[in-house]
């Protein structure tokens, strides 16, 4: 495909409530070629049907089992050439210009591999909320290991208005460079499909980073996102998901965390490890099969944590600086030096988007 053009990758599984808008709001995009398709991970609640009816203008992969979200979008990465990919959730709706925004920030930047904007909060349905609230601007790591993302749940206050470099994007609506899923990919897949489902855009933020690729937050593109795994809901989620929450946390560590990130934050890392084993043993034991399976990957894990720091471009001080408590970002309009990028990586000086039109839809 030419280049400038967009794959937008969505997978569904059970979205009758939500894929149809979702896909409208993807249609109305303007300013950049897209490609549309979806993987239907099996759903049972009528999604096909309703997929069925956008005809031509969307390309359909289904399953008759559902393989996850991680091993769905490879299978999007794989069947496409564009030279961008779009994952976007069902439950998320976009703003006019959302996509071209972020391929604006992304082609201003050859070092950026991936680039997120401003999501908000919208209740289930796509109903509005009385205030507005963010969902993400962009993922952020603690010393514990914890990942967050930036803003969630605040009140819209401006806090967030430049474009800056962060750690990472939600693969709710994230934009990745094909150069960089190439170069990051293991065995050719870019989302780990052991991981199955959760915490699988945080390991390639991960990744990406310790290759020496920047992730880019742009607020001019904004959407919504109805969010159901935040982390003070965990007892009304379903027990796999949990699992996959506890077994993935180790899974990432093992593959990306190095030893001289573990030197500058052991006791965070080791608290937050024991508060985990003990919550799954004296509160969530449906979530201790989490630990065999971390077991049973293990080897795999560490053979592709083998491939990554083979691959290595950032050392350990460049890449501690992104592990705090609060979320670090670097201003997009700062001189920024690669350090141990890769060979032609530049970052130099860039001028914030410009605004999106006036024109909004929440209805």
């Amino acid at each position: 495909m030419p280049n400038g053009t967009v794959s937008v990758a969505i997978v569904t599984y059970n979205s009758g409530r939500y894929i149809r808008r979702c896909l409208e709001a993807v249609l109305r995009q303007k300013g950049v070629p897209l490609e549309i398709v979806v993987v239907d991970n099996a759903s049972t609640d009528g999604t096909l049907e309703i997929l069925k009816e956008f005809g031509n203008r969307i390309r359909i992969l289904g399953g008759d089992r559902n393989v996850g979200f991680a091993e769905a979008q490879n299978r999007v990465i794989q069947s496409t050439s564009s030279e961008w990919v779009f994952t976007l959730n069902p439950d998320v709706l976009l703003r006019p210009g959302f996509i071209r925004r972020l391929v604006d920030a992304g082609q201003a930047d050859p070092a950026a591999g991936t680039v997120c904007g401003k999501l908000f909060s919208i209740g289930p349905g796509f109903q509005a909320l009385p205030e507005p609230r963010i969902d993400s601007t962009g993922i952020y790591f603690t010393p514990s290991m914890r990942h967050f993302d930036r803003g969630w749940h605040e009140p819209d206050r401006q806090r967030f208005e430049h474009m800056e470099y962060v750690f990472g994007a939600t693969a709710a609506a994230a934009l990745y460079r094909r150069k960089m899923i190439e170069d990051v990919s293991l065995d050719g897949e870019f989302f780990d499909p052991d991981f199955f489902i959760y915490r699988e855009d945080a390991d390639v933020a991960w990744r990406a980073l310790l290759m020496g690729w920047r992730c880019i937050y742009t607020p001019a593109a904004t959407g919504y996102h109805v969010r159901t795994v935040t982390p003070g809901n965990r007892r009304s989620l379903p027990a796999i998901i949990n699992m996959h929450s506890v077994k993935n946390r180790f899974l990432m560590r093992i593959k990306n965390a190095t030893a001289g990130l573990y030197r500058r934050h052991w006791l965070a890392m080791t608290v937050r490890d024991l508060m985990v084993v003990a919550a799954c043993l004296f509160w969530e034991p449906t979530s201790l099969a989490a630990f065999w399976h971390v077991a049973r990957l293990f080897p795999r894990a560490l053979n592709r944590r083998r491939v990554i720091m083979s691959r290595r471009r950032v050392g350990d001080a460049e890449m501690a600086k992104w592990f705090a408590f609060q979320p670090a970002a670097i201003p997009i309009d700062e001189t920024v030096e690669v350090g141990e990028a890769a060979p032609g990586m530049a970052v130099a000086r860039r001028r914030r988007n410009d605004p999106l039109p006036a024109a909004d839809y929440v209805a």
